[in-house]
């Protein structure tokens, strides 16, 4: 059931769909809505739209340009901003663990508003994980089922991304600012790499403190995201809870579908 807050995010969803759709033209084989908005746990004013756009061929330089200003002006609706991904139907169907990305755009309504364009990215690892977010989860507003686009992706190379930003993270332990993004995208990979569940922060949050309830750098990250967000989030217990995701994700851990 479609919450109320989520009206005005899912109608500019659509918007820019339809919209994207006209300046690809017929090249549009998936324009896919994924992520909270999708999947669960929307929250109005914190979360973003995350959409997915399969398109033949690629984007030429007048198409990309299109998108980009399409993307400053669209309105969000009730989402805190709106992250884009356009990958070719070559890449959708066959993925690698480094896909090349068309474009990326990035909206990020803050103070002042940020915007991030990367074009023609010739070797994307975290790719990889948002096709399977999309595959799992996403439902297409424009053109082919999300499983009719793309391939599944071997859960093996997610988890070792994981593992990858975990790590990146551990050295990071001391900005305040991402400290509660961490801790929650921590809790994300721990879930998938256990259970090949893709979930929203809070669903991955409740896993975590249901598998452990004395993780307080987990109660500390929600309090932030669901209610407070001047409330602290403990170096310590962030360094605590990223050693023990490492730990329950390592052990030579390895996916029966990956190749290798």
């Amino acid at each position: 059931m479609v919450s109320v807050e989520e009206l005005p995010a899912l109608a500019a969803a659509g918007l820019f769909a339809d919209s994207f759709a006209d300046i690809v033209g017929a090249a549009a084989r998936s324009v896919i809505l994924h992520g909270s908005l999708s999947a669960g746990g929307f929250r109005a004013g914190r979360s973003d739209i995350d959409v997915l756009a399969v398109i033949d061929g690629g984007l030429a330089d007048a198409q990309a340009a299109a998108v980009e200003r399409l993307i400053r002006q669209v309105d969000v609706g009730s989402a805190a901003g709106l992250e884009v991904h356009v990958v070719t139907a070559e890449v959708a169907g066959a993925p690698t663990r480094a896909p090349a990305l068309e474009l990326y755009l990035g909206r990020h309504d803050r103070s002042p508003p940020e915007i991030e364009v990367e074009r023609r990215v010739p070797a994307a690892p975290d790719l990889p994980a948002e096709l399977s977010m999309a595959r799992a989860d996403g439902r297409a507003l424009r053109g082919a089922a999300p499983r009719e686009v793309i391939a599944p992706v071997p859960a093996g190379w997610i988890v070792d991304r994981g593992r990858h930003w975990l790590l990146t993270w551990r050295s990071l332990t001391d900005d305040a600012e991402h400290a509660a993004f961490m801790v929650l995208t921590a809790c994300r990979i721990w879930r998938f790499a256990v259970e090949h569940v893709h979930c929203p922060k809070a669903q991955a949050a409740a896993w975590a403190l249901d598998r452990d309830p004395s993780l307080t750098a987990v109660r500390q990250a929600v309090e932030q995201y669901e209610h407070d967000r001047a409330s602290t989030v403990d170096e310590q217990d962030v360094a605590d809870l990223l050693d023990i995701v490492l730990r329950e994700t390592s052990a030579g851990y390895r996916c029966a579908d990956e190749p290798g």
